[in-house]
């Protein structure tokens, strides 16, 4: 068996996919990657992509499982998650919508149980949609495309984002059918991520120890690290940090609070502190980030 190397696939380099419209904040949509030059190698994506086959085949593995995508399926793949072995047929054509997780928690974070989205692409990476639903995330799709083009529009972003939240909302309703229809049933460790991600949810704002969590659930901290990076190839600390740095950020922007306010409202000691971690994380210091 011949080892390969894996190629970390960034949402930048996506946007040389194909015909793509982009905004600096973390979306890549396209509808031509067909004959992109992807890498030959197993590529790890580092952002969240969702694609709508309306015409030919395709098969890939996705962390060595192996998938067909056919006319009138969606497929999704989550940051983190290796993709190999990609083949298709000559007239493969799909829609794709490409996030950063950034970008993409910026506008489902008031949505509840964001976890059961996570969980079911995970479980679920090809799904056949209803003529219906196919028609509506074509509508979507060229809604949001049009939107995009638009760049004299103040508030561009804040609209595609709103429209991008209608359209999860929508697929909520998918998972719901699929689920309704489905004898696969979730197993423990699909539970206990579920259950850490509703908790981070609701206490990530004061809680940011690993331990914390693990002793709410009742487990070890060794065992829900195990259990996180099994289910989501991410482990528990960095799902903490993208929700505490996102909250910082959101912060920053969209709120008039001093630092000193978000130092005490996230439960940092101190804004040394806070500036520190968000500047391992972002880059820049947080009175550099309010001021871009």
């Amino acid at each position: 068996m011949v080892n390969k190397n894996i190629v970390d696939t960034t949402l930048e380099q996506a946007r040389e996919w194909g015909n793509a419209l982009y905004l600096s904040d973390g979306l890549v949509l396209t509808d031509k990657i067909a004959h992109a030059s992807i890498s030959k190698e197993p590529i790890r994506l580092n952002f969240i992509l969702m694609a709508l086959c309306r015409k030919g085949k395709a098969s890939y593995n996705i962390d060595t499982c192996e998938q067909t995508v056919l006319p009138g399926d969606l497929f999704f793949i989550s940051e983190r998650h290796i993709v190999d072995n990609f083949q298709s047929s000559d007239d493969f054509d799909c829609l794709y919508i490409m996030l950063s997780t950034q970008f993409y928690h910026g506008f489902v974070q008031n949505v509840k149980n964001v976890s059961s989205l996570l969980l079911f692409s995970m479980n679920n990476p090809v799904v056949h949609l209803t003529t219906e639903e196919i028609q509506t995330f074509d509508n979507y799709f060229q809604t949001i495309r049009k939107k995009m083009t638009n760049k004299n529009h103040h508030y561009r972003t804040e609209l595609v984002q709103a429209l991008l939240l209608a359209m999860f909302y929508d697929m909520s309703d998918i998972i719901y059918r699929v689920e309704q229809n489905s004898a696969k049933k979730q197993t423990r460790s699909d539970v206990i991520f579920s259950r850490f991600i509703n908790l981070l949810q609701e206490n990530f704002r004061k809680e940011r120890r690993v331990g914390w969590y693990a002793n709410q659930l009742e487990i070890t901290a060794k065992y829900l690290s195990e259990v996180v990076k099994n289910v989501s190839k991410r482990t528990p600390n960095e799902w903490i940090d993208s929700y505490v740095v996102l909250e910082i950020r959101v912060l920053l922007k969209n709120s008039p609070k001093t630092i000193k306010e978000i130092t005490e409202e996230l439960n940092f000691p101190n804004q040394s502190f806070l500036g520190k971690y968000f500047k391992e994380h972002v880059g820049v210091s947080p009175s550099e980030y309010r001021k871009d």
